[in-house]
């Protein structure tokens, strides 16, 4: 690497240069150069500085550059820097039995991947050999990986060019804002919801369904909180017709809701949980399915044909221990409550009072949700689904002149800061998004 001072200019000719970037035409793109971060924050090369509403790509639940984890990493590189997956490693078994400990007593292992699409993709083949079914139900609403089986599960329009797995059936998930049901009360959402979820596997042949997916919070599609007994309702549905509920915890896993796992704010357990981002924060790729007692025994004498290079890789492990750790030590948990609860909650309620183009708020923790509309009557959203609008792209770039790099989807603006945000800094998030809402506010056009 060179000790040469870049300049944003000089990062961004390179990496225009060389690098092929994801969902992207690359000639219609300006990634951000960032040559340093800590804490909450990062900077470009020329020196301006950003508040992270992003957590990047949702990730860095402990913040950027958390000394501890840092020092982990360090050490774990000065002893056992990489091994194959066929060996047994002490920082590994670490890592599994800490994510084990903080699943519950439902769960008896943990097979590691990469990252979270490779999660999923190897969830969905365990319940396929488990139940002997091949078909897999997920929500259009849903965003759960690249890969194969991954990218067919998904919701989003991402899958449209990508449609070659075989045995993926969608449903709608409950949005009350945008209810596909006519509902007018959560109550309403959540029993019809439930009930065209029945129908669609009495339809679709419960003998042939293996497992329903679902992320416990849609993230990528809006921070969709599910009403009040709806998952109750999933796993009651998945034990009358034998079908395995595995829980896409990717996004909403390790602290984003206030919890460890998002499920864990119902009474009841999934059978599967895919993980990924927040289990190491990011600083070294690291996912995996936690695996329950019941299906672990499948394995026992059943050959399981999947596996990854990298699987379980020292360095991710010694990551993730660290970062479950200072969770725990730092209250993490307990902060993110703190500020959905105390800051972001009431502070959203008041930004809507002032901007119309919000139409609905919804989130937990550091994980909310900002529908925008042009007119609020009718919610028309302000753009379109699968596509962006001038107001969303004035609005980001408003955001970032102003200091601060948000999560954006569609017509959804989504505040994910890390986990151990300050109140100062949150406060500050909210500032910022006031100001740049303020930009955007000729774009309404109702009442």
């Amino acid at each position: 690497m060179s000790a040469e001072k870049k300049t944003n200019a000089q990062v961004s000719a390179a990496d225009h240069q060389f690098v092929f970037h994801s969902w992207s035409a690359q000639g219609a793109i300006s990634p951000l150069p960032v040559a340093k971060s800590s804490g909450s924050r990062f900077w470009d090369h020329d020196g301006k500085e950003f508040l992270d509403f992003s957590s990047q790509l949702v990730f860095t639940n402990i913040g950027h550059q958390h000394p501890k984890v840092v020092a982990a990493i360090q050490e774990q590189a000065g002893t056992l820097t990489a091994l194959a997956p066929q060996h047994a490693s002490d920082v590994r078994n670490e890592a599994a039995e800490r994510i084990v400990g903080v699943a519950g007593s439902k769960f008896a292992k943990v097979f590691f991947t990469n990252g979270g699409a490779d999660a999923i993709e190897n969830a969905i083949r365990m319940v396929r050999i488990h139940t002997r079914k091949h078909k897999v139900l997920s929500t259009y609403r849903s965003y759960h990986g690249n890969t194969g089986s991954a990218i067919n599960a998904t919701g989003d329009p991402r899958r449209f060019p990508n449609e070659f797995a075989f045995g993926h059936v969608h449903f709608w998930g409950p949005y009350l804002y945008r209810t596909p049901f006519w509902a007018t009360t959560e109550a309403e959402e959540c029993a019809r919801a439930l009930e065209h979820l029945e129908q669609t596997i009495i339809f679709e042949g419960p003998n042939t369904i293996g497992a329903i997916l679902l992320e416990t919070v849609p993230g990528t599609a809006g921070v969709l909180i599910p009403p009040t007994g709806y998952l109750e309702g999933v796993r009651t549905l998945c034990d009358k017709y034998k079908i395995m509920w595995i829980a896409d915890e990717v996004m909403a896993g390790f602290g984003r809701t206030g919890k460890w796992f998002a499920f864990q704010s119902t009474n009841v357990v999934p059978d599967l949980i895919a993980f990924a981002k927040g289990v190491a924060s990011g600083y070294v790729p690291l996912g995996g399915v936690v695996i329950s007692s019941e299906i672990s025994k499948t394995f026992d004498e059943t050959v399981f044909p999947g596996g990854l290079t990298y699987m379980g890789h020292p360095l991710a492990a010694a990551a993730a221990v660290a970062t479950i750790d200072v969770m725990k030590e730092e209250k993490m948990l307990e902060n993110a409550t703190s500020i959905g609860a105390k800051i972001f909650a009431p502070g959203l309620a008041e930004l809507a009072k002032k901007h119309k183009v919000i139409g609905d708020i919804r989130g937990a923790g550091v994980f909310w949700g900002i529908d925008l509309v042009s007119d609020r009557k009718t919610h028309a959203p302000l753009a379109p689904y699968g596509g962006s609008s001038p107001a969303m792209n004035e609005l980001v770039a408003a955001c970032k002149a102003n200091g601060m790099m948000p999560f954006t989807n569609f017509n959804r603006i989504h505040l994910c800061p890390p986990c151990n945000i300050s109140e100062a800094d949150a406060k500050l998030g909210l500032e910022i998004l006031d100001k740049s809402l303020g930009e955007i506010a000729k774009y309404y056009t109702g009442e």
